[in-house]
């Protein structure tokens, strides 16, 4: 099932690109992870593999950088479970108005009609989260201090 969400803001595309391709920041905004393996700085590059770690799964998931457009657009392939897969996508488009986020996933496996409904609320809040995290970094807040409480306690 494929489900898309369109968020606008007045934060530049360049600044949004940062906030969603810097994966040690995830848990900073998106609000199903809480925390990755990948190291300060790390930016999404197509084939590149690292693991997320789910507020609702025990350990790690696996994600695969699939697609990335510098700027444009990064797509993910993620496998939580056996039986479950997802797809994210997130493109930013500059348009008149300022700058837009569209992000579509689509799970797919035997397990989404028992997945769906659990995650829905969280997915519903992904695009907003990441405008939100962008705003911040775009008002200097350091993102991967927010992300990783623990290390400057």
């Amino acid at each position: 099932s494929e489900h898309n969400y369109w968020v606008s803001s007045t934060v530049p595309a360049e600044t949004l690109w940062e906030t969603v391709a810097n994966l040690a920041d995830l848990a900073a905004w998106h609000p199903l992870i809480t925390g990755t393996n990948a190291p300060r700085g790390q930016q999404a590059k197509p084939g590149l593999i690292y693991r997320a770690f789910s507020r609702y799964l025990p350990g790690s998931t696996q994600v695969f950088v699939e697609r990335v457009l510098p700027g444009e657009l990064l797509s993910v392939r993620v496998f939580p479970l056996p039986g479950l897969q997802e797809r994210a996508t997130y493109r930013i488009v500059s348009t008149i108005c300022g700058t837009c986020v569209l992000y579509s996933i689509t799970l797919s496996g035997w397990l989404t009609p028992f997945i769906w409904p659990v995650v829905r609320p969280h997915v519903d809040q992904v695009a907003t989260s990441l405008i939100q995290a962008a705003e911040l970094a775009e008002e200097g807040v350091d993102l991967y201090q927010r992300s990783h409480p623990d290390i400057f306690a």
